[in-house]
């Protein structure tokens, strides 16, 4: 058996509508993603619920076992990586002010520009983000 691998293409399409995202995310932190109480719940059709599982499950995201629905082991890296965009957008202005200082011509020392993210930024995931990335030139290849 050949198992086909997904391209980050695939994963983003298996979630890239709001009711697909509200799927995936209902079954993450589920504990009885039951086909009854995810159609219920989530004000689905049959359709629109089967289909979405369907990629779901061929993006691997997700797997079906004793009648419910779980997430796979790289359903739960992708579910975490998703909670670290969704801090991201909720700290959209402070990231474009750090943008804005990032854009000076004469980059601030490094000391300085983690005191800024500290005093913006209240989530430690993103402000390791920052710190990892801060420094690295982005060149046209």
């Amino acid at each position: 058996m050949i198992l086909k691998r997904e391209s980050i293409a695939d994963i983003f399409s298996a979630v890239s509508d709001d009711k697909s995202l509200l799927l995936f995310n209902t079954i993450a932190v589920s504990n009885s993603g039951s086909t009854g109480m995810l159609l219920t719940q989530l004000n689905l059709t049959r359709k629109q619920y089967y289909s979405r599982i369907s990629g779901l499950v061929k993006a691997n995201l997700i797997n079906r076992r004793d009648r419910k629905y779980f997430l796979t082991t790289f359903g739960k890296i992708v579910y975490e990586t998703q909670t670290i965009i969704e801090a991201a957008l909720r700290n959209y202005w402070k990231l474009k002010a750090i943008d804005g200082l990032n854009s000076i011509s004469d980059p601030m020392p490094k000391e300085e520009y983690d005191n800024v993210i500290d005093a913006l930024i209240d989530n430690d995931r993103i402000k390791k983000g920052l710190r990892i990335n801060s420094r690295i030139p982005l060149e046209l290849v």
